[in-house]
């Protein structure tokens, strides 16, 4: 059961670096650091006061940026491969097993697919937005994403279970959204 709640933590973070790469990195430090959970063996660093420090400018620059028009774009292009880093590390962070095969291996699949689909769908939708409204309507989307992954990224901690299940509703939901919209243009 310890293994099924650290892999729900992980993936539920790694969801939420979909939407902003560093806010679930930092909250996690955070959580880490004040013992709110545990990581395995060699993950430990995350929770210095160093880390915290990095990952806490990262989180400043990277919401700022998302709020400079044209800047977002070339972020999400950045973000991608970030976020499958991020979802990857979040998820094999809090995975405790003795197969460090098993670990990584699930973290990559679970974790950095997860954070890697969620950043795909949030830059689909940014180029919507910038398509259809000139960048105006980004700011928007970018308040959105920046309090989801705040707001979601708090809510793991608290109830992993639940946000495990609501990532995989949220995945089965927009790709329904993406199929009906493929099916609509062939």
């Amino acid at each position: 059961m310890e293994i099924f709640l650290s892999l729900c933590l992980g993936v539920g973070l790694a969801a939420c670096s979909g939407f902003r790469v560093f806010v679930p990195l930092l909250i996690s430090s955070l959580g880490i650091h004040f013992g709110l959970v545990n990581v395995d063996t060699g993950f430990e660093w995350m929770g210095t006061w160093a880390a915290i420090a990095v990952l806490a400018s990262a989180t400043v620059l990277e919401i700022g940026g998302y709020y400079i028009p044209w800047v977002d774009n070339l972020l999400d292009t950045i973000a991608t491969p970030a976020a499958v880093a991020a979802g990857t590390l979040l998820t094999t962070s809090f995975i405790e097993i003795d197969n460090p095969l098993l670990q990584w291996g699930l973290g990559i699949i679970m974790g950095g697919g997860t954070a890697g689909f969620i950043q795909a769908g949030t830059s689909l939708v940014r180029l919507a937005s910038t398509k259809f409204s000139g960048g105006l309507a980004n700011p928007v989307v970018s308040t959105v994403e920046n309090v989801t992954a705040i707001g979601f990224s708090l809510f793991t901690f608290w109830l992993p279970v639940v946000a495990f299940v609501l990532v995989v509703l949220f995945i089965v939901w927009l790709l329904q959204k993406l199929l009906a919209r493929k099916s609509k243009t062939t």
